[in-house]
């Protein structure tokens, strides 16, 4: 997952991957240099959280539903 502290959307994503027990990466774009630039080579688009799945698809600023609905569908929870 790519996000930032100050992105609401990236602090509610994070708050469900950790109360669903989901393992993740997070890249913070403030710590990491060139962080924001692999979240747009991965996204095509300037908008975080980009969460990336291990089949290699990946959504932006998902709804929780989304997201809940695409580990499901990965059986990751």
């Amino acid at each position: 997952m790519f996000g930032a502290e100050w992105c609401g959307d990236c602090r509610r994503s994070k708050r469900l991957l950790d109360t669903l027990g989901v393992d993740y990466d997070y890249v913070d774009l403030l710590a990491v240099e060139d962080g924001a630039d692999r979240a747009a080579a991965i996204s095509g688009r300037t908008q975080i959280p980009v969460v990336v799945f291990p089949d290699g698809t990946h959504v932006v600023e998902p709804s929780d539903s989304v997201l809940h609905a695409k580990l499901t569908e990965l059986g990751r929870i």
